[in-house]
């Protein structure tokens, strides 16, 4: 069986917050690398469909749950986030760079609070 091999370039996307690298989409899963600007934070937020994993690369990643109570997780931590599951992700005292791998629903984000008004 011959196997061929694409380059694919991937597509960062600058954010108020920090960027998203996106280095994976098919019509099965995502792959991105999130960094997190200190002192800034995403949009607290749940997805309808799309259901994600989270690899923590660097720093500390503020979890906020539909609640408001914080976790911390560092390095090598992991999350999954559930379609429904009200969340959101912050850097506080540094930055953080954060791996997702997901289901291909990357426009799928229903916003509920947002420090940058969108």
């Amino acid at each position: 069986m011959n196997k061929v091999w694409a380059q694919v370039k991937a597509d960062k996307i600058e954010k108020p917050w920090g960027y998203e690298l996106i280095w994976a989409q098919t019509d099965k899963y995502a792959g991105k690398l999130l960094f997190i600007k200190a002192g800034h934070r995403l949009s607290k937020q749940y997805h309808e469909t799309k259901e994600e994993s989270i690899f923590v690369l660097k720093g500390i990643l503020y979890y906020y749950d539909e609640n408001g109570t914080i976790t911390k997780h560092y390095s090598g931590d992991t999350l999954h986030i559930i379609p429904g599951q009200i969340h959101r992700f912050g850097a506080n005292e540094m930055n953080v760079e954060l791996i997702e791998v997901s289901t291909p629903e990357l426009h799928d984000v229903v916003r509920l609070e947002d420090d940058y008004c969108r």
